[in-house]
């Protein structure tokens, strides 16, 4: 029992760790250009409910006798060809299914998994393809773009443009009163992690079914007070701390000010998620902290 908490606690600590490194590293890059860039629009991933064909996938490789990964400048198989209507030229994107093996166990806010089933089966982005040699079966491709290292098994599509919307210039308020728009939340952040800063990628559980668009933009903010995550906090701190002053009052977190957060642009959107790039945050923003549509 002992073992099995202290594990948890070990593997959060572990998550939470890598994101603030990944979340300090990123905050550096507060200047964007005018839109995002490939790798951001190509290598964000989406989540969806929605069935994805895999009836066209990765074989293999060069030198697939010591290597189960493929990168920039490897050649490798799908198996599809000639006789499956594939040409040279032919561009394809590479995906695959992930899932988070620790999400029932290891919950970091309260609503977690049921918004997770909710959003459906997240989807990465691995990288792109072009067909170089076309066989009877069976095709040769050069990888175009990476995202991650591929494997065998991966998911194959025809490559389908996606916009790069460009960002607004209008300044981010930190004290921006409620839009009166839908709200959501960060579920995760990138291969399931639970902490992000600017230039990170977030999902949202709004998405297309609920009118929400490539280039709209959501607001991050926290009520202060609440105990539905696993950020470590001292309860009642919001308002009051004993030996540090209090108030006569017991404020709830429904009674005191929104903390505004940051702000981030919609690169993909799902049937209940949207695929969201930071472009704005004041401090580290977790899984669990809310959005509304601007």
């Amino acid at each position: 029992m002992h073992t099995s908490i202290g594990y948890r606690f070990l593997v959060m600590g572990l998550r939470l760790g890598l994101g603030l490194v990944m979340a300090t590293g990123l905050a550096q890059a507060q200047q964007f250009g005018s839109v995002p860039s490939e790798s951001d629009v190509y290598c964000g991933g989406v989540a969806t409910n929605q069935p994805v064909p895999n009836d066209t996938y990765l074989i293999s490789g060069e030198n697939s006798r010591y290597k189960n990964a493929f990168n920039q400048g490897d050649y490798v198989y799908i198996n599809r060809g000639a006789e499956q209507g594939v040409k040279v030229g032919d561009e394809f994107e590479v995906i695959r299914p992930e899932h988070d093996p620790l999400l029932n166990n290891n919950k970091w806010f309260k609503w977690q998994e049921q918004l997770s089933h909710a959003m459906g089966t997240m989807y990465s982005d691995i990288g792109q393809l072009r067909v170089i040699r076309v066989q009877a079966k069976t095709s040769i491709a050069e990888l175009k773009l990476t995202c991650d290292l591929m494997q065998r098994g991966d998911i194959v599509r025809p490559l389908t443009v996606r916009p790069a919307p460009p960002y607004r210039d209008t300044k981010f308020d930190p004290f921006a009163l409620p839009s009166g728009k839908k709200t959501a939340m960060i579920v995760f952040t990138k291969h399931f992690g639970q902490v992000a800063g600017p230039a990170s990628i977030v999902y949202v559980n709004l998405g297309s079914g609920q009118g929400v668009q490539v280039g709209d933009y959501f607001r991050v903010f926290r009520y202060q007070g609440t105990h539905n995550d696993m950020i470590y906090q001292i309860r009642d701190t919001a308002y009051k701390m004993y030996g540090y002053g209090s108030t006569p009052v017991a404020y709830q977190w429904d009674n005191l000010p929104r903390q505004v957060l940051g702000e981030g642009i919609v690169l993909r959107t799902g049937p209940n998620s949207s695929t969201v790039r930071l472009t704005n945050a004041r401090e580290d923003i977790y899984g669990g902290d809310y959005v509304e549509i601007e």
